[in-house]
């Protein structure tokens, strides 16, 4: 009986689901703890990818009108004061200055002098002071609809940090608009949606579901918050985006006002969305294994790695010639309208240096010899299979076909994720079954434990409390392509009208 070979990545997910993902964040050499407590430091293999998410995104904002723009750091505690359902919401994350200079101190050391007139809050998000332009900048309806993102970071001061995923400072875009009706406002809260939604399936091979979230869990001061959600191979539920209809809060908040047509003086409806950083720790959690991390072509910083293999120096010569003119043709292919991202490895490390490209997750690895030389041939491994399995292609096959193959990948990889979602969800009409599959002592019994309960609920935030409460689930969505259906509620029996999603989640 031949013995498993040991994984790259240890613990594997079933032996630590946590510690697992913190090894492949390390393994793939994305990104680092920092000095500053609950901070990371994003390192270029990591950044890179955060690169390919912001131009695909970006693209796709500007093809519906947005254009980018920057606003402070710094907002003024008045500001978040006006809308007092937001910065009861926020209140908690706030990162706060208060002064403005340090000072030696009577011990010796820095102290801080200058107290501020005002303190000034470190941006948690902008709805406020994009606000406070807004009214500035819009008089009239023809001023209207005003479409702007920025591409900044953000602190919201977190006692529980882990990297990608919940951090005290992160990378993200937050759009904002104000438009001359409460219709257009709510037909662009639905098309940014349905731009994160394409971002999430189509380039982070990563399904996920469409809704609105319910009262207790809105964007504190929005009128309705709508989200994508996504299932991670431990079960739980990622929300990966989301998109609020603000109504007129915002607006009479900031005092966004405008000259109608019919030349009355009436408020903006306005509009905020964003994702960010958390969508990577999303991508690592829907598709890495326990070899280390799985990257999606469409944003893998690198989409082949050319690997030249040279055991005798007088074959070096012929050996990087090669390589290096495979490189060049390929770099002339077009994959999802880009040149293809190629990188070249020839570092004399042995056997450790195909295992460092499997563990950050490049989609395909071209081993080049003198043997392969020979026969104008390349040896070519597939992240999505097994490390061992390698196949042999005639060079110009490999560069027609290099395309094809990236995208069987990203197929792949979504059909992979979008079918263990399945597997994985419930429909549930009784509490006692609801129960069980989310109580932990079910764990070593998958086929009940945990994953998305589609049951039904009134409406009734006490239900949803209680359920939050006894067993830490929360309501996810109500799903936006949800069929409506008369049932009763999980919680209290009473009557509901559409199932909704239930899960553990980060």
């Amino acid at each position: 009986m031949t013995q498993k070979p040991k994984s790259a990545i240890s613990p594997t997910r079933a032996e630590d689901y946590p510690e697992w993902y913190q090894q492949v964040v390390r393994a793939s050499d994305m990104a680092e703890r920092s000095p500053v407590r609950g901070c990371m430091v994003i390192k270029p293999w990591g950044y890179a990818l955060w690169e390919n998410i912001q131009r695909e995104l970006d693209d796709m904002f500007k093809a519906t009108g947005v254009q980018n723009a920057y606003f402070p750091l710094f907002i003024p505690l008045s500001f978040l004061e006006k809308e007092a359902e937001h910065v009861e919401g926020f209140a908690k994350e706030c990162a706060v200055v208060t002064h403005h200079r340090l000072e030696k101190g009577p011990q010796g050391g820095l102290v801080p002098g200058g107290e501020l007139t005002e303190p000034l809050v470190v941006r948690p998000t902008s709805e406020t002071i994009i606000g406070d332009a807004f009214s500035k900048w819009i008089s009239s309806y023809r001023d209207l609809p005003l479409l702007i993102n920025q591409w900044a970071n953000v602190v919201r001061w977190e006692m529980r940090t882990r990297i990608f995923l919940r951090t005290s400072e992160f990378l993200w875009q937050e759009g904002h608009t104000a438009h001359a009706t409460a219709e257009e406002a709510r037909e662009r809260t639905a098309m940014m949606l349905d731009v994160y939604a394409r971002m999430a399936e189509k380039f982070l091979a990563m399904p996920v579901i469409k809704g609105s979230k319910s009262a207790a869990e809105r964007f504190p001061g929005a009128v309705d918050t709508q989200c994508i959600e996504a299932m991670m191979q431990d079960r739980k539920a990622l929300q990966a985006g989301t998109s609020h209809f603000l109504g007129q809060n915002f607006a009479m908040a900031s005092n966004i006002r405008f000259q109608s047509a019919d030349e009355q003086e009436v408020f903006a409806w306005t509009t905020s969305w964003g994702a960010s950083t958390r969508l990577i720790g999303g991508l690592i959690m829907t598709h890495s294994d326990d070899d280390g991390l799985i990257l999606p072509p469409r944003v893998a910083p690198a989409q082949v790695v050319l690997l030249p293999i040279v055991h005798k120096e007088d074959d070096r010569p012929m050996v990087d010639a090669y390589t290096d003119q495979l490189a060049a043709q390929l770099r002339t292919v077009q994959y999802n309208g880009r040149p293809l991202r190629v990188e070249v490895d020839r570092r004399d490390i042995g056997g450790a240096r195909g295992w460092d490209w499997i563990k950050k997750g490049v989609p395909l690895r071209v081993e080049i010899g003198p043997r392969d030389i020979a026969n104008n041939a390349v040896f070519v491994g597939r992240r999505d299979k097994a490390h061992k399995e390698k196949t042999a292609m005639p060079r110009d096959s490999f560069i027609g076909q290099v395309d094809s193959l990236l995208d069987e990948i990203q197929v792949t990889l979504f059909e992979r994720a979008r079918r263990f979602r399945e597997e994985n969800t419930r429909t549930i009409d009784d509490f006692a079954a609801f129960r069980d599959y989310f109580t932990p002592e079910n764990s070593e019994k998958p086929e009940i434990h945990g994953g998305f309960a589609l049951a039904h609920w009134c409406g009734d935030a006490a239900c949803e409390n209680k359920i939050k409460e006894d067993l830490t689930v929360t309501i996810r969505c109500l799903p936006l392509d949800g069929e409506k259906e008369m049932g009763r509620c999980i919680c209290c029996g009473k009557a509901s009208g559409q199932r909704v999603v239930f899960a553990k989640a980060y």
